[in-house]
């Protein structure tokens, strides 16, 4: 059995994130082969697609939100996601038990619906989303008012777990503020959700933008648990491998494998990136001792650049007025060559981030600032 080391792993995982070389993808398709991207906020999608992408533009995207060709919801991890709609309806019913399961952990959502049947509070939120989006606040006072004795932001939330809610524009477009309201994805897209997708289907895809990798890194990317008996099922069809600590390691046989030594180019991931959150196990991308600097307490996933196709440092945009400075932070210290393919690839970053500002500049911080 083939063993790979950290190198091998990263090098494989950055070639299925579009991240070895900019790709001439659409952005739609781009999103479709990543299964999406996590979105809590509306900014780092954007980043993501232009350090993975040629040419990509705030307004390819923007326009996916608007035409309703690309969606933003609940769906991996319980957390939000950016996906095309054929991904929104064909997934959202696979990863349901992941929403169940988060609303019968927080207590107050639970305590708010204790008692309620689930189809009587589905019944419930469509019927009060069936006029225009509603917020988080509206929809709770629509459902408040038919359980008045219970907590209006429990029951929406609730709700939102129980039902494929989308985030309508204008959230999600680059540079608009608003309300973040909410909307059924069936409404929205004028489609039923789907029933042809299977677990098997995810595994598959999963394998193709992440592998190779092992059950528990799936249940980790997904949210979902018992994954041993589909990867079982699939064992036949897949490449089996094994990391450097002995972990059986799954792939599609055709899936790419570069060499470990091929040349990783520096790149900016903005916050919540996926490659950060893909895997029980980070080593093939994230040295363990910096996750504290890049995880924070209050759930934010830092944004980071890669040297030599590993996280090495955070980054962030200062602006004030008409001028805008990318400030790197970097956790070693940076050779010649890495420090000045950061600043010409930050360049490239701070023109796609601040177009307005007249006065760009990159600053790297000293270490331990």
């Amino acid at each position: 059995m083939t063993t790979l080391g950290p190198r091998a792993l990263n090098r494989a995982l950055l070639e299925r994130q579009l991240l070895l070389q900019r790709h001439q993808l659409t952005a739609a398709e781009a999103i479709t082969r990543l299964i999406g991207m996590q979105a809590q906020a509306p900014a780092p999608p954007y980043v993501g697609l232009w350090t993975r992408l040629t040419g990509f533009r705030h307004e390819e995207l923007a326009g996916l939100l608007t035409g309703r060709e690309a969606v933003r919801l609940a769906l991996l991890r319980a957390t939000v996601h950016l996906v095309t709609a054929e991904d929104c309806l064909a997934l959202r019913p696979l990863v349901q038990p992941v929403l169940d399961r988060q609303v019968r952990g927080v207590a107050r959502f639970a305590k708010a619906i204790a008692g309620l049947a689930p189809d009587e509070l589905d019944a419930a939120g469509r019927e009060a989303l069936g006029g225009e989006p509603l917020t988080t606040k509206e929809l709770g006072a629509a459902l408040a008012a038919r359980w008045p004795e219970r907590d209006p932001d429990g029951l929406a939330n609730a709700a939102r777990g129980r039902l494929p809610l989308v985030q309508v524009p204008p959230r999600g477009i680059w540079g608009v503020g608003g309300l973040t309201r909410y909307a059924t994805a069936e409404s929205w897209l004028g489609r039923p959700l789907g029933t042809g997708a299977t677990l098997d289907d995810l595994v598959l895809r999963y394998l193709r933008g992440y592998g190779p990798a092992s059950v528990k890194d799936v249940q980790m990317w997904s949210g979902l648990t018992r994954l041993r008996e589909v990867v079982d099922r699939l064992r036949p069809g897949l490449r089996v491998l094994r990391d450097e600590d002995g972990r059986e390691l799954f792939d599609l046989p055709d899936a790419p494998l570069p060499d470990p030594d091929s040349e990783a180019p520096v790149r900016f991931l903005p916050e919540f990136d996926n490659i950060l959150l893909a895997h029980d196990d980070r080593s093939r991308i994230l040295d363990e001792r910096r996750r504290s600097a890049i995880f924070t307490r209050n759930g934010i996933i830092r944004a980071t650049f890669l040297v030599d196709g590993f996280v090495a440092g955070l980054w962030r945009v200062d602006g004030k007025r008409d001028t805008a400075t990318l400030v790197l932070e970097p956790f070693e210290r940076l050779s010649r060559a890495s420090r000045k393919a950061l600043e010409q690839e930050g360049a490239g970053l701070l023109a796609f981030m601040a177009p307005e500002a007249s006065d760009r500049t990159v600053r790297v911080e000293p270490l331990g600032s």
